[in-house]
């Protein structure tokens, strides 16, 4: 009854008092038009298509609730945080970048933590959530889980008992006066021999220098070990460091039938081998008598919400869209992106990719990519020598030390 006499006190006084106002305080008082809601959403040029499908089904999904401008506007993921932290009120309100940004994203204020938090981690596969995640806290919508990589391999040449060991693998390339192929000039993949050894690489505490252990003495296995490893392998006539452009010439002029890069070129590898196209997870290598499963280092691709945004539940509704169950299937439908959501994840059309299937297989042995700068050059200076064969003849325990201080140069 309260309300009820209170509407109605509202209205003789509004009546009373309706003579004296302008007529834009009038149309105020009367009028019951949506919200203008206008949002501004980056992602990469190859992502223009989708993107924009995307927000078409937002918007209709939402229709009355607001009056939606959104635009979409090309930005790349991999220098998102650098074109955001250079000034984030003019930023996105919604943006897609790689998961190594995270930190310093959410260190400069530019992510608030997700409220529905735990909807959204029951959503995705942990790997992603744990990349989406600082301090306990999630900061981003997981939206891919594609970035890493795997093994290609001809199954023409290579069998399936093969493809388990490097060693089968070099066997049989050799055997055909075929290459496999892996870029030691890239750290990146580099990690691959160092990962599950007991080794390790880190970021410390401030976020920026790394600790390393790769040139450890003592253990099961040393860092000398892994060099011994890489030197054998480089000996191989199978073998050749090669980068992803070249691994990808080699497949197209039949001079490479196996190699090791990620799901961007799935689709010139089925092209160029056809139905004896093959995926895999890394294989074993040899190490000091046994069989190392080679790591990988692992990554994804997240949405983000822009703390400044000026409306940030909208945004937030329209990320979370984004990567929604039927959108990771749209994104993986047109885009061939491995989906963090787990239903998309477990599909069947999912299991029928041998690409993101072999991906998926590998994560089980990769690690987030969470190191800092001074990690790549020490690294990439170390393999290239291994892989040239140590011409210089330098001691192995001094190159390792050498890399090691360089990686962790303060």
């Amino acid at each position: 009854m309260r309300k009820r006499i209170g509407g109605l006190l509202l209205g003789v006084l509004c009546a009373t008092v309706l003579v004296g106002c302008s007529a834009a305080e009038k149309e105020t008082l009367e009028s019951t038009e949506p919200q203008k809601v206008e949002l501004v959403v980056w992602g990469a040029e190859e992502d223009t298509e989708l993107m924009n499908q995307i927000i078409q089904s937002f918007q209709a999904n939402y229709q009355g609730q607001a009056e939606f401008q959104i635009s979409f506007q090309i930005q790349g993921e991999s220098q998102c945080k650098d074109v955001l932290l250079g000034g984030l009120e003019d930023g996105a309100d919604v943006f897609t970048f790689a998961d190594d940004q995270l930190n310093a994203l959410a260190a400069a204020g530019a992510l608030d933590p997700i409220e529905n938090e735990d909807i959204i981690r029951n959503r995705n596969l942990s790997s992603t959530v744990a990349a989406a995640t600082v301090n306990n806290q999630l900061y981003a919508y997981p939206l891919t889980a594609d970035n890493g990589y795997f093994l290609y391999y001809n199954k023409k040449y290579i069998t399936e008992e093969q493809v388990k060991t490097l060693d089968g693998i070099l066997e049989a390339a050799a055997a055909n006066n075929k290459l496999f192929t892996m870029d030691w000039s890239s750290a990146w993949y580099v990690y691959a021999f160092f990962g599950n050894t007991g080794l390790e690489i880190g970021l410390n505490d401030d976020g920026i220098t790394n600790f390393c252990t790769w040139n450890q003495t003592d253990g099961n296995i040393r860092g000398i070990d892994v060099a011994k490893a890489m030197l054998q392998i480089a000996k191989s006539p199978g073998f050749a460091s090669r980068t992803d452009e070249e691994f990808l010439y080699g497949v197209k002029d039949g001079s490479v039938i196996a190699g090791v890069s990620g799901v961007w070129n799935s689709v010139a590898v089925k092209e160029a081998w056809g139905e004896d196209a093959g995926a895999a997870k890394l294989p074993t290598y040899n190490c000091n008598g046994s069989q190392v499963q080679m790591a990988s280092f692992s990554g994804c691709k997240l949405i983000g919400v822009n703390a400044y945004s000026e409306h940030p539940e909208w945004a937030s509704k329209l990320a979370e869209w984004i990567t929604d169950e039927a959108n990771q299937q749209l994104r993986f439908e047109m885009r061939g992106q491995g989906p963090s959501n787990i239903v998309v994840a477990d599909s069947t059309e999912i299991k029928k990719s041998p690409a993101i299937a072999a991906l998926l297989e590998q994560s089980e042995f990769s690690q987030l990519q969470r190191v800092g700068g001074k990690f790549w050059d020490p690294v990439s200076k170390f393999a290239e020598n291994m892989a040239a064969g140590n011409p210089s003849g330098q001691s192995l325990q001094e190159q390792l030390d050498e890399m090691v201080e360089g990686v962790t140069a303060r």
